[in-house]
């Protein structure tokens, strides 16, 4: 091999930072929110090829990723611009969180964790700036189209299906983040077809 081709092999994309051979920025389809998106990615999550985070992301071109396990200041990428916060997270048995006062969706910021779910639990432990957030459950969860991915119920989203459908349901307008889901689709059918080109039968 030389050292041209070893070069270009490792040519990583500088939008979605993936190597070129599986860049997923074809599948990008820019949305505007009225609610604002703030992404807590786990770094274990950063270089793993069937994460959807950073797709979300880059769709939502007001959004905000920061990655970290701990975040010793969360005040600023929380409170900015006057949003009021709320977290993406099932109930927790025994505690109690704020209630979501009504508010306009451009007065929101979503907060997503992006991490499995024995990460996020973490995440939420050592942040208690977020276990003082108002919290959004999803309503009528359909199955997840992530087969890509093991999860161990078939209500059990990806970050990128969580946050459309939470995103809709904050608007009042599920089919505005229809282009998002159809997005994945790709992204997965993609994912997909890698995995079988490197593990063939």
């Amino acid at each position: 091999m030389t050292a041209s081709s070893s070069s270009t092999r490792r040519a990583t994309c500088a939008a979605c930072l993936r190597a070129q051979s599986a860049c997923i920025c074809h599948w990008v389809r820019p949305l505007s929110s009225r609610v604002d998106l703030l992404i807590l990615q786990h770094p274990l999550e950063v270089r793993n090829a069937k994460n959807s985070a950073r797709l979300l992301h880059l769709c939502l071109p007001g959004s905000r990723l920061e990655v970290g396990e701990t975040f010793p200041d969360l005040q600023a990428p929380l409170y900015a611009d006057g949003r009021v916060p709320v977290l993406l997270y099932p109930e927790t048995p025994g505690f109690a969180p704020p209630v979501l006062e009504p508010a306009p969706p451009e007065r929101l910021r979503l907060v997503v964790l992006d991490a499995t779910w024995r990460k996020s639990r973490k995440m939420l432990h050592v942040n208690p700036e977020l276990q003082r957030l108002p919290r959004l459950a999803l309503h009528d969860v359909p199955a997840s189209a992530y087969r890509i991915r093991k999860a161990h119920a078939p209500h059990q989203l990806s970050t990128l299906e969580a946050a459309a459908l939470a995103l809709g349901q904050m608007e009042s307008d599920a089919d505005a983040y229809r282009p998002l889901l159809q997005a994945f689709d790709g992204f997965v059918q993609q994912q997909a077809a890698l995995f079988l080109c490197l593990n063939p039968s």
